[in-house]
């Protein structure tokens, strides 16, 4: 049975329990009157619209919420994509160390048979055709290396400025562009773009993309500069932390953070909180 909407779906479920379910007649008309008010987190206005006490409407919620809002991911059929990290990054003796995945980087060579038929032949047609072919496999293995030595160089570039990322998690990130590691290893920054796209290292937290470590940066009371992943970071922190009766506003974030030094417009809160996915203030509101 398909449903046509959220507000369906949860009608549908409501009316498969039994009808001794308590407050199921009262779940019933919430979903199918005043799921607006509840979205909008008003409890006062659910109380007065259901006529009941604010304890009825904590079970009467309860409910609601004990509902799946998707049910077809039980039953969803679907293959897990897994990523294969070109670096591996791990700590030896006190020392962060990175190395190429050998499953990126199969270790290939000319036929040492075949090469040396193709140079001990004459000069025909056919052989001169046999020797383009080799010296454009010579040249594709040579490509294979200069691109993993590359990867590898920027690699390890980014972690020896990501140390206390490593350390202590997305807090300490710091702030990096593309030019500051084209710079140190002397290559052309659209170079590095290419080469940290769509490319992850494995770190013992997990595997992230290159391009997690390169991130914009706002300006310290101390003059210096903090990371945007940084306040991102702190961000979540916060949040999670947070009152779920009287969340941090966009405002009291910025005012907290500038406690730490970090000065940060509200505006910009917003939209690094819009960025990693959690909702403002009065959407986080909990009536429970």
């Amino acid at each position: 049975m398909a449903a046509e909407n959220l507000q369906d779906c949860l009608r549908l479920q409501l009316l498969q329990l039994s009808d001794s379910t308590p407050f199921k007649a009262l779940a019933l008309e919430l979903v199918e009157r005043f799921l607006d008010i509840l979205a909008a987190q008003d409890q006062v206005k659910l109380m007065r619209k259901l006529a009941v006490s604010e304890a009825k409407l904590a079970e009467i919620i309860a409910l609601v919420r004990s509902l799946d809002p998707q049910p077809g991911r039980s039953i969803e059929q679907s293959e897990s994509e897994y990523i294969v990290p070109d670096l591996f990054v791990f700590k030896v003796g006190g020392e962060w160390r990175v190395e190429l995945n050998p499953d990126i980087a199969p270790k290939l060579r000319v036929n040492p048979f075949y090469s040396g038929m193709i140079k001990r032949a004459d000069n025909s047609k056919d052989n001169v055709n046999m020797k383009e072919h080799l010296q454009e496999a010579k040249w594709f293995i040579k490509s294979l290396h200069s691109r993993n030595d590359t990867l590898l160089r920027v690699g390890r570039s980014i972690i020896a400025k990501q140390i206390e990322f490593l350390e202590h998690g997305a807090i300490a990130m710091k702030p990096m562009v593309l030019r500051d590691i084209a710079e140190e290893l002397e290559l052309h920054e659209s170079t590095i773009s290419r080469v940290t796209t769509q490319k992850y290292m494995h770190l013992p937290n997990g595997v992230i993309e290159f391009k997690y470590f390169f991130s914009s940066h706002v300006s310290t009371s101390a003059g210096g500069e903090c990371s945007a992943t940084a306040i991102r970071a702190f961000i979540e922190e916060l949040v999670s932390t947070e009152n779920p009766a009287k969340p941090l506003s966009d405002s009291k974030i910025a005012d907290l953070l500038k406690e730490k030094g970090i000065n940060v417009a509200r505006r910009t809160i917003a939209k690094y909180r819009e960025a990693i996915s959690i909702p403002s203030s009065s959407q986080r509101k909990r009536l429970l």
